[in-house]
């Protein structure tokens, strides 16, 4: 952690009176390149609900943005930052192909994420669930297409998933994928961010899975 003494301006435009001093963390993420640097800090300016929102720049990618600063003690700690890029989860080269329309539905349900579209973000992350574990099955049993497009998701995973892995994490990730669409949510415990996680678990291991094939057809 290292902190600076600042002047800001007044919410009127004028000069402030008083030095302050801003607590950064090392640790504090850029929202344009991810990466955690110290920011620089050029200018703020102080309102009287003594909140400050200083005006910071990234030292690695040179962009600049707001950060907002809460009074802790004597010193102003640095609680969040304006928007920036959209993060954008990448996936192996086999998700991409087997499935186009889940990195693409992934991605959206990402960005309302970020938007802090919280109520339908999980929606869009069950949505692409689906089209993940229908396009895998399409891929490894391609005369069963249309009974595939056509069954639920959890008949699909139930009864055409052979990999143990595979259909143990795939049905708990369309559990909680179903509680993101529902009026009453069956897993309480559990919440948006461990929907996101198991689905990362089986793209994983969708993944493994073709590498392993693709391998054992090279090599024989």
């Amino acid at each position: 952690m290292s902190s600076k003494l600042i002047k800001p301006y007044n919410s009127d435009g004028g000069e402030h009176e008083n030095l302050y001093e801003i607590s950064t963390e090392e640790s504090l993420e850029c929202p344009f390149c991810f990466i955690q640097i110290e920011i620089q800090i050029l200018r703020g300016i102080f309102w009287p609900a003594k909140d400050l929102q200083l005006f910071l720049k990234c030292k690695k990618c040179k962009n600049s943005f707001i950060g907002y600063a809460k009074q802790d003690g004597s010193i102003f700690r640095i609680v969040r930052l304006s928007k920036g890029n959209n993060r954008s989860k990448e996936f192996p080269f086999e998700i991409k192909e087997i499935s186009p329309m889940f990195t693409k539905i992934y991605g959206e349900s990402e960005f309302a994420e970020q938007e802090n579209l919280s109520e339908i973000c999980g929606v869009g992350y069950r949505k692409s669930l689906e089209f993940l574990i229908k396009d895998y099955l399409i891929k490894k049993y391609p005369e069963k297409e249309e009974e595939i497009k056509r069954n639920l998701l959890g008949k699909c995973i139930n009864e055409l998933i052979e990999n143990p892995k595979i259909k143990e994490i795939a049905q708990r990730a369309s559990w909680l994928g179903n509680d993101e669409t529902h009026y009453h949510r069956k897993w309480e415990g559990k919440d948006l961010q461990d929907l996101k996680k198991l689905i990362e678990i089986t793209v994983h291991f969708i993944s493994m899975d073709f590498q392993t094939d693709r391998y054992m057809e090279e090599m024989i």
